[in-house]
Parts: structure tokens; C-alpha cells; sequence
């Protein structure tokens, strides 16, 4: 039985390229990249795995949020309350 440690680069028959979070003889945890972090019993997934020679892929980032910009203030000092934004509303049915 092969070994995959912790980083291990692999590729499942369904789910494609991941890697390996955790492995112990009864479980295995893979992190796949379109499919998310799946937990199997190892000695059913082994043979549907096979090692991959790819790097691992780059993290990523989440998105930063744009920064609410300060209030605007009118000439006297008191806060000029914002505009509505527009929705999209339902359009009656007739």
C-alpha cells in the first residue's frame, strides 16, 4: 500500500487533483481543488489514488472588502446621510 503523507500531491479517478491534509491507516483527509476537503476510510480510496509530481497550488487570498469611505459632511458639520441605493424590484404580473 502506498504512503501519502501530509502534502502529498494526488489525483482521485472522481475528484480529480487534491492533496493530502491527513492520513492515518484508517483515514485519509484530501483537500481536492474543485471539490473541496473530502474524508475517506483509506483502505477503500487507496486504489482509486494515484501520486501526482505537481505543485501544490498556490493558496487563495480572500477577497479584501472595499473600505467604506468616511461620512460626508456638510458645511455645518452634521453628516449628510447617504442616497439609497437602487433594487431591482419584481415587476407586477398583470
Amino acid at each position: 500500500m502506498a504512503s501519502y503523507n501530509q502534502g502529498a500531491q494526488v489525483e482521485h479517478q472522481t475528484f480529480g487533483l487534491g492533496t493530502v491534509l491527513s492520513h492515518t491507516e484508517e483515514r485519509i483527509v484530501i483537500k481536492f481543488d474543485d471539490h473541496g476537503e473530502k474524508k475517506f476510510v483509506t483502505a477503500m480510496v487507496i486504489t482509486n489514488l494515484k501520486k501526482s509530481d505537481r505543485q501544490p497550488p498556490a493558496e487563495k487570498r480572500a477577497r479584501a472588502r472595499k473600505a467604506k469611505a468616511a461620512p460626508e459632511v456638510g458645511p455645518d458639520g452634521a453628516v449628510i446621510p447617504e442616497k439609497p441605493k437602487k433594487t431591482r424590484t419584481a415587476k407586477a404580473k398583470a
